[in-house]
């Protein structure tokens, strides 16, 4: 019995509803709605050409991935991240990533994956030459954004390897989540390029050669000192707020 294609084409309205889903997701990522701002359904509605109900359904989606929230005053707000939330966000992303990787090493790197993999390196490496020959410190915004795509492709990238389409979803929400707090306040240095392109290559290398354990281990301090970056981040955010809430308590009480 032949199989029945597995191909689906959404109705007019899962379409919309699925523009609904990606006109807030990309607010979220590019930081138009950044944490803990309040989803506007009709300023959505109108800038999608549509009725509140598609914004309303795919916001409805969005809370159910964690992407958005109650509000205790009503409506829907945008995430905001404790640090144990940060903390679960990364592991969660250690152990899919690094369960991904030992199996793309294991199965082996067709050679178009392994040029794809190789041109995003690259990319890093372009960027390393315009920091040396600027003779700037770190990445400007514009660099920050060819970095950003370049980083999540060669995650993503390994993942796909592994063929399991589940695990780059859930990876892919995860990092949007982490996105999320954006609490980076400037581009990466020369240092922290070099680091990060130095751990992509181990790792690539441990792939290509077919090493499934020391890749996994490879991949999985990468991913762990990416964490305690975030984490020193967020512990910055926290005094630098908590210094300022003491000021104007000060200020007040003058």
């Amino acid at each position: 019995m032949p199989r029945r294609s597995s191909t689906h084409h959404p109705g007019p309205s899962q379409s919309v509803r699925m523009k609904a889903y990606q006109l807030i997701q990309g607010k979220i990522a590019s930081g138009d709605l950044p944490a803990g701002s309040l989803l506007s359904e009709l300023a959505l509605s109108k800038e999608l050409g549509s009725s509140r109900t598609p914004v309303r359904e795919a916001a409805g989606q969005l809370l159910a991935e964690g992407l958005l929230e109650l509000s205790p005053g009503g409506g829907l707000v945008v995430t905001q991240l404790s640090r144990q939330s940060i903390i679960d966000l990364y592991e969660l992303r250690e152990a899919l990533e690094v369960f991904a990787v030992g199996r793309a090493a294991r199965e082996g790197v067709r050679p178009a994956d392994r040029q794809k993999l190789e041109s995003l390196l690259d990319e890093t490496q372009t960027l390393l030459k315009e920091l040396k020959t600027s003779g700037k410190v770190e990445l400007n915004a514009e660099q920050m954004k060819r970095f950003a795509v370049a980083d999540l492709g060669f995650h993503a990238m390994l993942i796909r390897l592994a063929s399991n389409a589940r695990i780059l979803k859930v990876v892919n929400d995860t990092r949007l989540m982490i996105r999320i707090f954006a609490i980076q306040r400037s581009g990466h240095r020369r240092d922290e390029l070099e680091r990060i392109h130095k751990h992509h290559r181990s790792i690539l290398q441990a792939v290509l050669k077919g090493d499934e354990d020391e890749a996994k281990r490879l991949l999985g301090e990468h991913i762990q000192a990416s964490g305690r970056e975030r984490l020193d981040e967020f512990d910055l955010w926290e005094r630098e707020n908590h210094l300022a809430a003491l000021d104007r308590a000060a200020h007040f009480r003058m």
